[in-house]
């Protein structure tokens, strides 16, 4: 996967983003961040960067930079675990409503059409709200937010893919239509599948932050990257770093990871295959 990167500079560029922001997380999870992220010193309130704490501190003297990491760790987990289901659920929704086409076809079109009526945020706000919140159920409603957009994205190539000479073949030669769809259709969809989902990651990780900026995301006492923003809002002019660090790293995370999808992209198109040495 490196080596396909390698062929385009925003793939790399991405993935050096992603790879120090994974660095940081694995680090929150080990233990081995300076300070805990949710103990208050009041003593070393509002102190600013420096070289005992590289982000400041905030009004209740907590680390900046160990809330920072802890909360990049947990952003990317909900999002992984979001836009996996996601992935799984819409990809064989998209192919079994582009493949079988009649009443399959029609139910899974009617769903996603109901799901699509309502906003991205204002439906995951829904969901959030009636789900007991922990970083599971959060996860699950982003996810439920993103299985209309899959199945969208894959019907359509499905819909044409089913009409190819060599997916005809297939089922003259006796082969089941999940054997076709695994092995004819799905590969051919497989960049159209991996750019969605550098996408998807990047905009789990922005409503993740929004869920935690209006108050139901991860609940405390837990950093959040939205709920750091939310707080720092009245102190900005006070201790400014305490904003600009939870939001230049949502920042990071969104940038990398379509820089990231770029790369992918590049890497995946057809047209390049034979350039890649």
């Amino acid at each position: 996967m490196t080596a396909l990167l390698r062929r385009g500079p925003a793939g790399v560029a991405g993935l050096a983003v992603l790879v120090v922001l994974a660095v940081v997380a694995v680090l929150s999870y080990a233990g081995l961040l300076p300070y805990d992220p949710i103990a208050q010193n009041p003593p070393s309130r509002f102190l600013g960067p420096s070289g005992a704490h590289l982000f400041g501190t905030d009004q209740f003297g907590r680390d900046v930079f160990s809330r920072v990491a802890a909360e990049v760790g947990n952003s990317a987990l909900i999002a992984i675990v979001a836009v996996a289901f996601a992935t799984v659920a819409g990809t064989l929704g998209g192919l079994v409503s582009g493949f079988y086409r009649g009443v399959a076809d029609g139910a899974i079109s009617g769903v996603t059409n109901v799901l699509f009526a309502f906003p991205p945020l204002l439906l995951a706000l829904s969901l959030a709200s009636v789900l007991d919140r922990n970083w599971f159920t959060i996860a699950v409603a982003i996810a439920i937010v993103y299985v209309p957009i899959f199945i969208r994205v894959t019907r359509g190539p499905v819909l044409s893919l089913r009409e190819i000479e060599y997916v005809k073949a297939a089922v003259s030669t006796g082969q089941s239509r999940w054997q076709i769809m695994l092995r004819h259709v799905l590969p051919n969809i497989t960049s159209i599948v991996v750019i969605q989902v550098a996408l998807s990651l990047s905009w789990a990780v922005l409503t993740e932050a929004s869920l935690s900026f209006l108050g139901l995301g991860t609940p405390p006492p837990a950093p959040s990257l939205g709920s750091m923003i939310f707080e720092a809002r009245s102190l900005v002019f006070v201790a400014p770093w305490t904003l600009i660090a939870p939001g230049a790293v949502v920042v990071l995370l969104v940038v990398g990871l379509n820089l990231l999808g770029d790369g992918l992209r590049d890497a995946f198109d057809p047209r390049n295959r034979g350039k890649r040495s």
